[in-house]
């Protein structure tokens, strides 16, 4: 285009001699295209020049636009090139007038090619552009081109949405994104709804194709919403808030696509971060719908998904306000549950993280308060993650040097299920507090839907116990296993809270809970982190997590080990010493040590390390109470030796609760170190005379026993009052007193260690019983009659005479003490008597061999007969001991002293009454209309019938003198015999002894008085029949019935009992002999007895070589009843004892054999000569029968009653 051509010429002759004539369009005027657009994008030109001639195209196009556009049309590539060069145009304007000229030629142009190729040029050219572009202002042109495009072309929105993606591009702008939402932050308040809706169209644009059918629209919408929301959320958020737009996202959640549902997640996700999301309630309208479509996304096989969701799911948790309820009913609740147990359950871990991570989120009292509070799912849904965090299996350790890519993807792999199995931990830990928190809502407490009386599990006591529970078996565990993998300050931080938190979930389980992880090494584990991790200021989250969980363990162990006066003023100031301690406590084992034995500088004011050192003790106290020994004894021992030492000399009294663990801590180490010398001897007796009370210092621990008894320099001072409280807290009510004496025939019972500890301790010390025995006059009652039962273990385990003969005198001072300042009606209603007197009797029972009474057991013999006087039958406990010592000193003792023992039974009027009372009672026994006797009443009327009978006896043998007589009706005697009605065996025996005594005195005695009383049969009878007369004052019938009740007895096979119906069979067979011989033939040739015998033999190989089988033949062969045994089993009977080893053979077995052979040697009965001759040399093989002391077995005791064997077999 020259200089001198025509204003209107649009050609360039110095460039139109190259151009293609078809180029020229003959137009007024004439029209070069390749002219036009070489100049327009000719760089020498200027902008003037440009601007000309783009403006007589424009007119030209004007006015002639089909000519134009069909030459164009020749060449799309002819038509891109001018697009583009026009573009350039725009980039180099400088003026709105210079970009107003090629942006209306742009859409004109574009406008009347009619063809969408063009259209999709200039987009792609404007987001070139928009690209390039540094500043909003050099964005500006581009968008007006757009604008002006979209005014003119219909549909263009449609292909910038959808089809060319455009805007999403654009909205990737933070600039053209701060215009196009500008107006929704003029100066607005984001609660201003009217100016949000009204003056920003961006979001009414978007909701309109939200609401469309079309889901490549609803994703398009979306997807630019993101794309503004991601710049901030907390700028745009509202106006598309104020839209309602969340309430249509939500809705597009029952969609199946899963590239919608992406987006919908993203987009609800960065709207979260706006509290108007929350406070206009739209999660409360969509949470359905976000609940309903995470459970549909889980059946699709799309991780990023259900990531995405989950993450939504999780902040809509997190951020809720807890004053407006995001689940308004109860379904809706359990759905979210069953959820989340179905999303951990997922075996893509990424997956799984997000889904704890939600749950930890889920575990807040606002959203799980719908009454009823779903306890049993909620323990599903822990129980499901903690067993997913189980299922997971670490990488095994490669001893083998491993490549560096191997041991990166090993290290990958833990830190990754590391930081799963901390966001488990996480969670279990909120459900935690959240149990704490609803222990102070009633409504939370308990379900308030269960029908009266009957139990649910839906019960936040049971969901309490079940953390409990899984905590022991799955959660502890799990931390623990990984731990030893690698040790993570923030999983540990979290896991030892969470430990924390559980001491207040149970209440009543807090001291089982503590004792637990005490005696399971949590004590060490929480200083070793401190030492590990938390030296100087390093994770402080940790050490106050570390030093906490520390101060709720001690302080619980503490409050239940230890019963204390003022205990509220001692715990607190504990309290005080653990919180300004434990934080700074963070030192390893041998630092600790070093520690302990540190001396503080005597002119510093600080006493930090005192403190340290206080609150150090606790720990170990706390850890070696239950059996975490993490400190070797021998080192610990050594270290508070020198802390000793280190109070000594500065003068220094810890406090008791101090003390008392520095004692415990000496007792349990004191085997593994050196016997302590005076200096720290010393320092322990200052402090404790320095303790007002030393119950403030003791702890009930065997070895703190042996402790204070082991050091004479402590036990002289502190023994008694140690001994006491030890006594005060020692739970006795697992060893019965019958035990302890029935224990001496039956073999000894086991007792608990610290009474076994105990034991010991008197068996090395006598000093200590001597102790005891003062306890037993200056303590409580309770506290005495623990000390009896003591001493009556310790003397059936231990045979020493002297301590016995010490015994003995003591006894007698506190009989006598007693006797004097009680009255009958205090001495019966004591609790500590018996039981003196059943260690009397046991000290008695330990001199096996007969003795010489001297004065005190016959000072003794006094006090307990006179105690018997003034007792009634029913003061059981009293009489039993009292009567088996009186049974004792008849039976184990020289024949003079017997005699004086018998002199002083028999002086005691009260006693002898009261002997009276207590037969009486057998007939009174067993009544059908009272209630049936105790055993400890049967044992009582052992005794007194044993006791009688052996008065009988001895009153005979030394001819006594009488001061007061027993009556006794003798019918009622028998019949306690004839019909026995199930007396037990020992009764029967004490019975059949006595009637065995009156038997052989021929029912006469000083001693005794006996009431004939007339049967029904007398009565019928004027004058007794021949028979009944020679018997008197036994009847006929009584004799043969009293035969048949003894023989029947004889077939129970009991030993004892069948000892004593042998013996009285004798003393029977005798006096009949003496009254009567044909009644007594009668009786022994009775074809019963015959049966009774071989009944007896029963078949056994040598079963005849029993005393009793024995016994009972001589009696057969003494009264000559060839009807009973013949002379053929006689011979057999010979045989076989000839057989026998006749050395070996028990004594009562040899001298029964030798009474049968010297029977049958009498000539009882006719002998072969052969028969004669065995019977000479079996005589003559038994060994010879001596009698020096009885046997050391001769009294023992059964069922608490004491019998003499000796008394029985005689």
């Amino acid at each position: 285009m020259e200089a001198g051509a025509g204003p209107g010429l649009l050609v360039c002759e110095r460039l139109h001699a190259r151009h293609d004539p078809r180029w020229l369009l003959l137009l007024p005027p004439p029209l070069c295209l390749a002219c036009v657009i070489e100049t327009l994008g000719d760089g020498g030109a200027s902008l003037v020049r440009k601007t000309h001639v783009l403006s007589c195209f424009r007119d030209v196009l004007a006015w002639h636009a089909v000519p134009v556009i069909q030459l164009l049309a020749q060449d799309e590539r002819v038509c891109v090139h001018f697009i583009g060069t026009l573009f350039g145009m725009l980039h180099t304007a400088e003026d709105s007038s210079a970009l107003d000229l090629p942006t209306e030629v742009l859409v004109r142009l574009v406008v009347e090619l009619k063809l969408e190729q063009y259209v999709h040029c200039v987009l792609d050219e404007s987001q070139k552009e928009l690209c390039k572009a540094a500043t909003m202002r050099g964005s500006l042109p581009m968008f007006n081109l757009l604008g002006k495009l979209a005014d003119v072309i219909p549909g263009l929105a449609d292909i910038l949405v959808i089809e060319h993606g455009l805007l999403k591009e654009l909205l990737n702008s933070d600039h053209f994104v701060s215009v196009i939402m500008s107006n929704s932050r003029k100066e607005a308040d984001s609660e201003n709804t009217e100016l949000l809706e009204g003056e920003n169209p961006l979001p009414l644009v978007l909701k309109k194709l939200l609401l469309s059918r079309d889901e490549m629209l609803q994703v398009a919408s979306v997807q630019c919403m993101t794309a503004v929301l991601v710049h901030s959320p907390i700028k745009y958020a509202p106006a598309f808030i104020h839209a309602d737009i969340p309430e249509f996202l939500f809705e597009c959640l029952f969609c199946t696509n899963e590239i919608l549902l992406w987006s919908v997640y993203c987009c609800l996700l960065l709207l979260t971060e706006e509290r108007l999301f929350f406070s206009k309630c739209h999660t409360v309208y969509g949470i359905e719908s976000v609940v309903r479509s995470l459970k549909g996304i889980l059946q699709l096989n799309n991780v990023e998904l259900h990531k995405q969701g989950l993450l939504l799911f999780t902040e809509i948790l997190k951020r809720q306000p807890v004053e407006i309820k995001l689940f308004t009913n109860l379904a809706m609740c359990k759905d979210a549950i069953g959820v989340l147990v179905e999303a951990v359950k997922c075996p893509v871990l990424e997956v799984a993280v997000e889904a704890v991570k939600a749950v930890s989120a889920i575990l807040r009292k606002d959203h799980l308060s719908c009454p009823p509070v779903q306890y049993v799912e909620l323990q599903k849904l822990i129980q499901t993650m903690l067993k997913r965090c189980a299922d997971l299996s670490l990488p095994p350790i490669n001893r083998r040097p491993a490549s560096h890519l191997g041991h990166s993807i090993q290290n990958k792999v833990v830190l990754r299920q590391g930081q799963f199995l901390l966001s488990t931990v996480e969670g279990f830990r909120n459900a935690c507090r959240l149990a704490v928190e609803c222990q102070s809502d009633p409504v939370a407490q308990e379900n308030a839907f269960t029908a009266p009386g009957s139990e649910s599990e839906n019960t936040l006591s049971s969901f309490s116990e079940f953390l409990l529970r899984i905590c022991d078996s799955l959660c502890i565990p799990i931390v623990l296993k990984h731990s030893e993998r690698i040790s993570s300050p923030a999983l540990m931080e979290v896991f030892i809270s969470t430990l924390s938190t559980l001491f207040t979930v149970v209440p009543s389980m807090q001291e089982k809970f503590s004792r637990k992880l005490a005696s399971s090494s949590f004590i060490r584990l929480a200083l070793e982190l401190k030492a590990k991790f938390c030296t100087g200021q390093s994770n402080p989250a940790l050490n106050q997590a570390c030093s906490s969980f520390l101060y709720s363990m001690c302080l619980s162990l503490h409050s239940a080990a230890e019963k204390m006066e003022d205990s509220s003023q001692q715990e607190q100031e504990m309290s005080e010493l653990l919180q300004r301690s434990l934080p700074q406590l963070n030192c390893s084992v041998p630092e600790s040590l070093t520690l302990l034995s540190e001396t503080p500088d005597p002119f510093c004011l600080d006493e930090a390390l005192r403190s340290h050192q206080y609150c150090l003790l606790l720990l170990l106290y706390c850890a070696y109470a239950l059996e975490d020994r993490f400190v070797p004894e021998a080192e610990l021992f050594s270290a508070i030796r020198n802390f000793l030492l280190s109070v000594q000399d500065q003068g220094d009294c810890p406090p008791p609760y101090v003390f008392r663990a520095v004692l415990y801590l000496l007792a349990v180490c004191q085997d593994k170190g050196e016997a302590l010398d005076s200096s720290p001897l010393c320092a322990i007796r200052r402090v404790l005379e320095n303790t007002s009370d030393l119950s403030l210092v003791y702890i009930h621990h065997p070895l703190l026993l042996k402790f204070f008894l082991r050091y004479s320099e402590l036990m002289g001072r502190f023994g008694r009052r140690i001994l006491q409280l030890w006594f005060s807290w020692e739970d006795y009510s697992q060893i019965e007193t019958e035990d302890a004496v029935s224990g001496l025939s039956s073999g000894l019972p086991d007792y608990p260690n610290s009474f076994t500890t105990l034991l010991h301790i008197l068996k090395g010390n006598s000093s200590v019983v001597l102790i005891l025995l003062d306890l037993v006059c200056l303590s409580t009652t309770e506290v005495a009659h623990k000390v009896l039962m003591t001493l009556s273990m310790f003397l059936k385990r231990n045979e020493d005479v002297v301590v016995c003969d010490l015994l003995r005198s003591q006894f007698l001072q506190i009989l006598q003490q007693l006797l004097v300042e009680s009255s009958s009606t205090t001495l019966r209603a004591s609790k500590n008597l018996p039981l003196l007197l059943r260690l009397l009797f046991l000290v008695q029972l330990r001199n096996e061999a007969e003795r010489e009474l001297d004065s005190t057991d016959f000072k003794l013999l006094h006090h307990v007969s006179n105690l018997c006087g003034k007792c009634r039958p029913g003061d059981v406990e009293l009489l039993q001991p009292s009567l088996n010592f009186l049974y004792w000193s008849l039976h184990q003792t020289t024949t003079c002293s017997q005699q004086r023992v018998v002199a002083v039974l028999l002086s005691s009027v009260p006693l002898l009454e009261l002997l009276q009372k207590v037969l009486e009672l057998t007939w009174m026994w067993p009544c059908r209309s009272g209630p049936a006797l105790s055993s400890s009443e049967e044992a009582l009327l052992c005794s007194a019938w044993l006791l009688t009978a052996s008065l009988l006896v001895h009153q005979h043998r030394y001819n006594s003198e009488v001061h007061q007589t027993i009556s006794l009706d003798v019918e009622k005697v028998l019949n306690a015999v004839i019909f026995r009605r199930k007396k037990p065996a020992l009764l029967l025996v004490s019975i059949l002894q006595f009637l065995r005594a009156i038997l052989r005195q021929n029912f006469s005695s000083s001693l005794l008085v006996l009431v004939v009383q007339p049967t029904a049969q007398s009565r019928m009878e004027p004058s007794l029949s021949e028979n009944d007369a020679s018997l008197y004052p036994l009847a006929t019938w009584q004799v043969l019935s009293l035969v048949v009740s003894l023989q029947n007895l004889l077939v129970q096979k009991d030993l004892l009992l069948s000892q004593t119906v042998v013996t009285c069979l004798e003393v029977l067979m005798e006096y009949l002999h003496r009254r009567n011989q044909g009644i007594a033939l009668h009786v022994v040739s009775q074809p019963w007895n015959r049966f009774l015998l071989f009944t007896l033999l029963d078949g056994g190989e040598n079963s005849f070589l029993c005393p009793e089988i024995l016994r009972l033949m001589t009696l057969f062969v003494r009264y000559r009843s060839s009807d009973i045994i013949s002379q053929s089993e006689i011979s057999q009977i010979l045989q076989e004892a000839a057989k026998a080893k006749l050395a070996e053979l028990p004594g009562a077995t040899s001298h029964a054999l030798r009474l049968f052979l010297l029977q049958l040697q009498s000539g009882s009965c006719e002998m072969e000569p052969a028969q004669e001759g065995t019977i000479q040399t079996l005589l003559e093989s038994l060994p010879a029968r001596t009698r020096t002391h009885l046997s050391p077995q001769d009294m023992v005791c059964l069922g608490g009653v004491a019998v003499s064997l000796s008394h029985i077999a005689d």
